[in-house]
C-alpha cells in the first residue's frame, strides 16, 4: 500500500470522528481505514476533547485496539442503540450502497451498522465505483456444514466462488465466529438488493457483504482534499 493511499485513508478517518461528540456510544469499524478512526478516537478521550464516550468494536481486532487506547467498551445488552458508526468499505456505490468484509468481520460490522442511528463510511476515493461488483468480490460467511451445497447455490446465481484462506494460504479463512468466508465475484452487480435477497434464501449463509441502504454519510479523502457524501 503506498503512503499516499495510506494517508488519505488517515484524512478519511479523522475527518469523520468530528462527527462524534461526548456522551455518545461509538461503533468502531474494522480494517485498515477504520482503525484511524478508532486511534482519533483514543486520542480526544485521552486530551479530554471528548468525554463520556463509550464503545462497541465490530471486531475482537477492533477491540484489543480500543482497549489499548483506553476506549471503554460496552455490549448491546448495556446500550441497544449506536449514535454513530465509523466504518470503511470495500467498494462504494453513487447511492451509498457499499460492499464490505474483505477484513473478515462483516456480520458483526452489519450488526452494529444495522443498530446505529449514524452509519459513516470512510475511504479513499479508489472505492469509489459506478456499480458494485466492480473490482471487489461479495463475500458470503458460510457455516463449515454447509459449505459445498452453498458453495454451488452461489454458483447457480453467476458468482465465481472463491474459499477464502489465511494468510499463509493452508487453513481455511475463519471469521471472530468461527465461520469460513467464500468470494463471491458477479462483477457487475445490476441488481444488488436482488442478489442480496437470493443469497440469504439460502440455508448455511450466515451474512454476506452487499450493505444496502445503510450508510448515512461517506467521507472520502481525494487527492484534491475530502468529499462528503450523504445518503439521499
Amino acid at each position: 500500500m503506498s503512503a499516499d493511499i495510506t494517508e488519505l485513508k488517515r484524512q478519511a478517518a479523522e475527518k469523520a470522528v468530528e462527527f462524534v461528540q461526548s456522551g455518545m456510544v461509538v461503533g468502531l469499524g474494522t480494517g485498515s481505514t477504520a482503525v484511524h478512526a478508532v486511534r482519533a478516537v483514543g486520542r480526544l478521550l485521552k486530551s479530554g476533547e471528548l468525554q463520556n464516550i463509550v464503545a462497541i468494536p465490530t471486531s475482537e481486532a477492533t477491540a484489543c485496539e480500543a482497549e489499548s487506547l483506553q476506549i471503554p467498551l460496552v455490549t448491546f445488552d448495556e446500550h441497544p442503540k449506536v449514535d454513530i458508526t465509523i466504518d470503511g468499505a470495500d467498494e462504494i456505490a453513487p447511492n451509498l450502497d457499499v460492499i464490505k468484509g474483505l477484513g473478515g468481520a462483516l456480520l458483526r460490522e452489519k450488526i452494529v451498522a444495522a443498530a446505529s442511528r449514524r452509519f459513516v463510511i470512510v475511504a479513499d476515493h479508489t472505492k469509489r465505483v459506478p456499480q458494485l461488483g466492480s473490482k471487489a468480490p461479495v463475500p458470503v460467511e458460510v457455516i463449515s456444514f454447509a459449505e459445498q451445497p452453498v458453495s454451488d447455490y452461489l454458483e447457480s446465481l453467476g458468482a465465481r466462488v472463491v474459499k477464502r484462506m489465511d494468510e499463509d494460504g493452508e487453513r481455511p479463512f475463519r471469521t471472530d465466529e468461527n465461520n469460513i468466508i467464500l468470494d463471491c465475484y458477479l462483477s457487475p452487480i445490476v441488481n444488488p438488493q436482488q442478489i442480496a435477497a437470493a443469497i440469504r434464501q439460502q440455508p448455511g449463509v450466515v451474512e454476506h457483504g452487499l450493505f444496502l441502504n445503510m450508510a448515512t454519510d461517506a467521507v472520502l479523502a481525494t487527492p484534491d482534499g475530502i468529499e462528503h457524501l450523504t445518503h439521499e
